[in-house]
């Protein structure tokens, strides 16, 4: 159990959160959500001790352990990889270098002899004898292998710091468990163990994250930070999101009787508990949301930007034919014998085990690289906008406003109309008037899909374009590609968002490709394709 008591948190006249009461009990997962800048991050650091808050106290139940996911990739950098995990129980790691020390002695005494006997006792208490195994246990389950286990940690890729530090958060099946962001830099085969992982995991878990098909498959509750304030409900992010969208419907329906109202909720949380049976949390979750009040769902105060992209015209039948298109990058093939033919209404998810693969492919395609070999030839009808991973070209020297930025882009000079563009992406009033070379990562990515819906493509590029976005404005875009009737090809790490947009998945590697019309979850499924993997990787 956790109990947070009256905690305020401000920063000079800034109010962060203000008198938060709230508890968070064993058995459930609670995914953290808020607005960028809500205090996620930093909420979970005052409950982890930290951050000292400004007024109230955390209180945590006598003799649990709590741990932490490091997000600080070279704080263990000297030490082994089983080491590093075994570290994550602070109490176990330190009797065993107690142990170390008292029996390096040259000169053993009998104090030193009793001390050790009660370090031995403690030692077996805490099955310290099956410490290595159960950690090498952890970390081969995440993908590190036996050979990297006595490495140490600055030897590693950052991929394989995130794996480390994950295991070493996990390990000693501590009783809460905090983690801010643990899918960054992981595959899908790891997200799936660590989804499988959590869904067993019977004590308490509070999780910071974008990955919306993440919250859904691991979360029991939903802990809202809004107006400085923290509410918890039942269900995963997308119960929350959904009931709370039909509370903010049936708030502005001011003439629907409140027995209409209350049945259309019921009917809603009947729905979604008979859904929810693909869960695999099904059985608990289905009861909690059923058990679940009413009066509990409240709508959401998030601002959901307004993302549209419209086609000036539609597209002729030749779209983009690619031939042999391969890339060397250091000396290596990044990829090789890509061929393939968009049609047009494709919306293509590219995947490779190298993002880096994807993002040079699409550079070569668009015409901002030459491949080493093969070519790319678009239809005359297309109308392409291209939304890069590294949008820094676009800012960076730019001394110009957001209205001036943007309007370089539009044939409509007008500043109302710019402005309209700007206030849909939540840039309003004094906002729109910032300078274009300050924005914060997010922000930069609001202005790009901006200048993209002035362009109105018939085609769209998108690499990563979730990457540094919240959670509203990542369900807008989700819903504004869903919606779009151009082609599309993007690359993102949100499973929800690939499986909802997509209806072909091509991935690409250095030995070949795989293309295949179907759902990102059919084409996980499919055995054929775990074998053509192998082939096209090496």
């Amino acid at each position: 159990m956790i109990t947070v008591s009256n905690v305020s948190l401000r920063y000079g006249k800034r109010v962060l959160f203000d008198e938060v009461n709230v508890k968070f009990v064993p058995g459930n997962c609670y995914g953290v959500i808020g607005a960028n800048g809500a205090g996620k991050s930093t909420f979970l650091k005052i409950l982890s001790g930290e951050i000292e808050p400004t007024t109230g106290h955390v209180e945590i139940e006598k003799g649990k352990r709590m741990s932490v996911l490091k997000q600080d990739h070279f704080e263990f950098d000297q030490f082994q990889v089983l080491e590093t995990v075994i570290m994550g129980n602070k109490e176990l790691y330190k009797i065993i270098k107690e142990k170390e020390h008292i029996y390096a002695k040259a000169d053993f005494s009998d104090d030193d002899g009793i001390r050790a006997s009660e370090l031995e006792e403690k030692f077996t208490e805490m099955e310290g004898w099956n410490a290595e195994s159960d950690a090498a246990s952890l970390l081969s389950g995440l993908g590190i292998t036996e050979e990297i286990h006595y490495k140490t940690i600055h030897e590693l890729s950052n991929n394989q710091k995130v794996r480390v530090l994950l295991a070493q958060a996990l390990f000693g099946n501590p009783d809460i468990l905090l983690m801010d962001e643990p899918t960054n830099d992981l595959d899908v085969e790891t997200i799936s163990w660590l989804e499988n992982f959590l869904a067993n995991f019977e004590n308490t878990v509070l999780v910071v994250s974008h990955d919306r098909h993440f919250l859904d498959a691991v979360c029991t509750h939903v802990a809202d930070i809004d107006f400085n304030k923290i509410q918890t409900y039942t269900g995963n992010y997308t119960f929350w999101y959904q009931s709370s969208q039909l509370a903010l419907k049936q708030r502005s329906e001011q003439n629907k009787k409140a027995e209409e109202k209350k049945k259309e909720l019921q009917e809603f949380i009947q729905r979604f508990s008979a859904n929810v049976a693909k869960s695999k949390q099904a059985t608990s979750r289905r009861k909690m949301i059923e058990k679940l009040n009413i009066e509990e769902i409240k709508p959401s105060t998030r601002k959901y930007p307004g993302i549209f992209f419209i086609p000036e015209r539609e597209a002729g039948d030749q779209v983009l034919n690619v031939e042999n298109l391969s890339f060397k990058y250091d000396g290596q093939n990044l990829f090789s014998n890509i061929n393939f033919t968009v049609s047009k209404g494709d919306k293509i998810a590219f995947l490779s085990r190298n993002a880096l693969a994807i993002t040079k492919m699409f550079e070569c395609i668009n015409g901002n690289e030459k491949a080493t070999t093969g070519t790319a030839d678009w239809g005359i009808t297309i109308k392409r906008s291209y939304i890069p991973n590294d949008n820094s070209a676009f800012f960076e020297g730019v001394d110009l406003s957001l209205v001036d930025w943007l309007r370089q882009f539009s044939k409509e000079k007008d500043e109302t109309f710019i402005r309209g563009f700007l206030g849909k992406m939540l840039f309003s009033g004094e906002e729109s008037l910032k300078k274009a070379k300050v924005l914060s990562g997010g922000e930069k990515v609001r202005c790009m899909l901006s200048k993209t819906m002035l362009e109105s493509p018939n085609l769209i590029i998108a690499d990563e374009p979730t990457n540094h976005l919240d959670l509203e404005s990542i369900q807008s875009l989700n819903n504004s590609f869903i919606d779009y009737k151009g082609t599309l090809l993007f690359y993102s790490h949100d499973h929800e968002f690939i499986n909802t947009v997509a209806n072909r998945i091509i991935e690409i590697g250095p030995k070949g490709m795989i293309d295949k019309y179907c759902t990102y979850d059919e084409y996980l499924d499919d055995e054929i394709t775990k074998e053509r993997k192998v082939q096209i990787y090496g």
